[in-house]
């Protein structure tokens, strides 16, 4: 809903977002950089266009500090968490938010696809997580982890049982910085969306009748998730609404994990 909240309810935060400038990524930093958050945003797209795309989505660019790397690369994840100090200064968030997904069935993935999804959901995922705790306990941070799962980590989609699985392992990953880290005050927690209404499943809902019939029969609510409510869902665990959360996941997915598809 617009207007759900206040328009500086992240004022002074500094958050580090990976997978930042794809079409679920640009409106999530929109939506931070719009509530007073400073965001460093990391791709793999080249900075000239990572920038059209973030105007284009009408995002502040005084707000934002962009930094393509590759984030299953250990050496390249440090240097975004040393831009990041250096651009705004003290990390209080850190959003494990790139991800892939391939449409094959199980038997006709090959071994070098498999090990690409695992390396892009959970490795970097790891590699970001870990290297912003060390720079928040360095900092003394309390600071917070939020990782961006799925639904489908317990509900499994078919023909992206590489992705489930991934999903799955990013969900006991989060669940396991939150039970050592809890300790030094810093928290994680993670995120679930649903089928979302843009980029890959929007263009399948829209070209894709076999795709569209099976999407909406997977959706209690009977239609595609606004991007809005995945926004809002973000909002609230970077704001302090979400103090006293740890370990948890929130799920915003129209009530597609509520029962297996037939």
């Amino acid at each position: 809903m617009p207007g759900a909240f206040h328009p500086q309810a992240l004022a002074g935060q500094h958050i580090v977002i990976s997978g930042g400038i794809g079409a679920l990524g640009t409106g999530i930093v929109k939506g931070l950089v719009d509530h007073g958050a400073r965001v460093t945003v990391n791709d793999i797209v080249l900075s000239s266009d990572a920038l059209v795309r973030m105007d284009n989505a009408g995002i502040d660019r005084e707000a934002i500090h962009y930094v393509q790397a590759d984030m299953t690369q250990e050496e390249e994840v440090a240097d975004v968490i040393a831009q990041a100090r250096e651009a705004f200064g003290l990390i209080h968030t850190a959003l494990c938010h790139v991800g892939m997904v391939i449409d094959a069935p199980l038997l006709e993935f090959s071994v070098s696809a498999w090990d690409r999804s695992m390396d892009v959901n959970v490795k970097s995922a790891f590699l970001l997580a870990k290297a912003a705790a060390n720079a928040m306990l360095e900092d003394e941070v309390a600071g917070h982890l939020i990782f961006t799962l799925s639904w489908v980590a317990s509900v499994p989609w078919p023909s992206i049982g590489p992705y489930n699985a991934s999903k799955a392992a990013m969900r006991q990953l989060m669940r396991s910085f939150a039970r050592e880290l809890a300790p030094q005050g810093i928290r994680a927690n993670g995120i679930a969306p649903g089928i979302v209404e843009v980029g890959m499943a929007k263009r399948q809902w829209e070209s894709d009748p076999s795709y569209r019939a099976r999407a909406s029969k997977a959706i209690p609510l009977g239609y595609m998730q606004p991007l809005e409510s995945v926004i809002d869902g973000f909002l609230f665990l970077c704001s302090d609404a979400s103090s006293y959360m740890t370990g948890s996941v929130l799920l915003i997915d129209g009530g597609a994990s509520l029962y297996p598809m037939d």
